[in-house]
């Protein structure tokens, strides 16, 4: 029934919600009331989300010692990939807060009581996986263009990429690589998350959901991934400590975003066996 559950809502129904048409003006709203969000409580959120600027450093620091550091860029850029999952109770703290709840960050947790856990793991799991592939990817075309040496230090690896025709070519082919991944986790998942926190649709039909969001607003999400990824690279530069404000932002504002693209559970919805 669980799996069952998983593909469909909690009565075997396929749910398509409607989707709205947006304009710019929606982004920049958003994000506001994103940072309102972050700023009505700044130190909870801060407290929940410096594991992201601890995990960058650790992860900086394991591929340094582990003679992996081609891998240290694909790592920062790869916090966009499990991003939309790694913000889920920040997500939570801006639902509450739109209902009148409680906002501790504690709350932020109560995301596991939530009757949707099922769906939400399988798209975690999902974005995980396009995580490890894209590390897997990134790792290939290094080893196409230099081979199976590891750079031997930070400064000549950053040398080789900067100076030759191998590290230009490096890095167009990584950023394009990253561009094709980035673009599949926004079509599926940019308001993935949220959905299934305001109500249990199944993992299709949310995924879905994200898709047809997308295409009924190709240029104003082309928008918000290009503003997500650069203040991600914003809050990464100084040793990812500026993740510790970017990361609940950016969190509380896909709440947002999703409230603005979807329309509420009251408006007509199709339903349909799975």
């Amino acid at each position: 029934m669980a799996g069952f559950h998983v593909m469909a809502d909690a009565r075997g129904m396929h749910v398509q919600p409607t989707v709205r048409r947006i304009t710019t003006s929606d982004l920049w709203d958003a994000l506001r009331l994103g940072f309102e969000d972050f700023w009505a409580k700044p130190s909870h959120y801060v407290f929940l989300c410096l594991i992201y600027p601890i995990v960058g450093l650790i992860l900086t620091q394991w591929t340094s010692g582990a003679n992996a550091i081609q891998l240290i860029y694909p790592l920062m850029s790869g916090f966009a990939l499990v991003g939309p999952f790694a913000a889920l109770g920040l997500y939570e703290i801006s639902r509450r807060r739109e209902l009148g709840m409680n906002t501790s960050w504690r709350h932020a947790f109560d995301v596991r009581h939530s009757s949707a856990v099922p769906s939400i793991a399988v798209i975690g799991i999902m974005l995980v996986a396009l995580f490890l592939l894209w590390l897997y990817t990134a790792q290939s075309i290094y080893t196409g263009l230099f081979g199976d040496q590891p750079p031997a230090s930070i400064g000549g690896f950053i040398r080789d990429v900067l100076t030759t025709s191998k590290g230009w070519t490096l890095i167009l082919a990584g950023n394009a690589a990253g561009f094709v991944f980035a673009v599949i986790v926004l079509a599926t998942t940019v308001v993935a998350f949220p959905l299934l926190l305001d109500r249990d649709v199944g993992a299709v039909s949310a995924i879905e959901t994200s898709a047809r969001a997308v295409m009924a607003n190709p240029l104003q999400m082309a928008l918000w991934g290009l503003l997500v990824a650069v203040l991600l690279v914003i809050g990464s530069i100084p040793l990812f400590a500026g993740l510790a404000v970017v990361m609940p932002v950016l969190g509380h504002a896909t709440w947002h975003l999703y409230r603005k693209v979807v329309e509420p559970e009251r408006a007509q919805q199709i339903r349909r066996p799975m």
